[in-house]
């Protein structure tokens, strides 16, 4: 509900700057693609015991001036840190669906914008970092 509230707003607030312009179909299609339902997400994530060490390695990984700095340091810190079997291939976990992780892993990764790295998600295996870097 919320969602669509904000959406709204932002189609009547942007629609007096296109209709003055004519160009109805660039503000339809951005409102189109805002409404867009994922059904995957290509993520990589970092797991560690503690949310202090999440903490910590998510302060490194954002030091990074630039999306391309953050993703190379995300991929650097789960080599080093994550206890997940992911980590020594960078963290990654490849495309997944709806009900293929565990609830808290998966709601923070689609609801995660693409290049962003998230706060730490408390899950039964510990505290995850993660990063998303497509969804389709």
């Amino acid at each position: 509900m919320k969602k669509s509230i904000i959406l709204t707003i932002l189609f009547f607030s942007i629609f007096s700057i296109f209709s003055e312009e004519n160009n109805y179909s660039v503000l339809i299609q951005g409102v189109q693609a805002a409404e867009k339902k994922y059904t995957e997400v290509k993520a990589y994530h970092i797991l560690v015991p503690t949310e202090k060490e999440a903490l910590s390695i998510r302060e490194q990984i954002l030091s990074a001036d630039d999306r391309m700095g953050i993703f190379s340091n995300f991929r650097e810190a789960a080599r080093k840190y994550s206890t997940c079997p992911s980590g020594k291939d960078g963290g990654g976990l490849n495309w997944f669906g709806k009900g293929e992780m565990v609830p808290e892993f998966e709601k923070a990764a689609f609801n995660l914008p693409n290049g962003q790295v998230s706060e730490p998600i408390k899950t039964q295996f510990g505290w995850h970092l993660i990063y998303v870097s497509a969804k389709r």
